[in-house]
């Protein structure tokens, strides 16, 4: 998956999308679509996934039992898959939450002490 020029590893993403899908449905049921612009507008349009990506993670925690689908119809009489998040996807979500935690936590401090660390610039032979 490209992010405004810099690739980020599939692994990265994949462990994301659970989170990120469980969050959104926290915030009240929604559709495919919807969920598509949502992951967009949460990340400032640097994370753009498409249907083929969405859909297979939808199914996946529907299996789980984290969420349930129900066709409904739209305003404009089109039938929409409508997923929300079930008491034992709030659950899931909130290890999810806690593990994010623990690991931004971690990447931070690493950071910080990277960031202190004086530059050395390696010299080059034969100079």
């Amino acid at each position: 998956m490209m992010v405004q020029g810099m690739e980020i590893n599939k692994d990265l993403v994949a462990a994301s999308a659970t989170p990120l899908v469980l969050a959104i449905l926290a915030e009240g049921d929604s559709y495919g679509y919807a969920i598509l612009r949502r992951v967009s507008e949460l990340s400032g349009g640097r994370l753009e996934w498409s249907d083929g990506m969405l859909y297979p993670v939808l199914h996946r925690l529907e299996r789980l039992g984290y969420i349930v689908g129900e066709w409904q119809k739209s305003d404009t009489g089109r039938r929409r898959k409508y997923y929300r998040i079930t008491k034992q996807g709030k659950d899931q979500l909130a290890a999810e939450r806690r593990q994010w935690q623990a690991v931004d936590d971690a990447l931070r401090n690493v950071w910080s002490l990277l960031a202190a660390q004086p530059v050395l610039i390696p010299l080059s032979r034969g100079i």
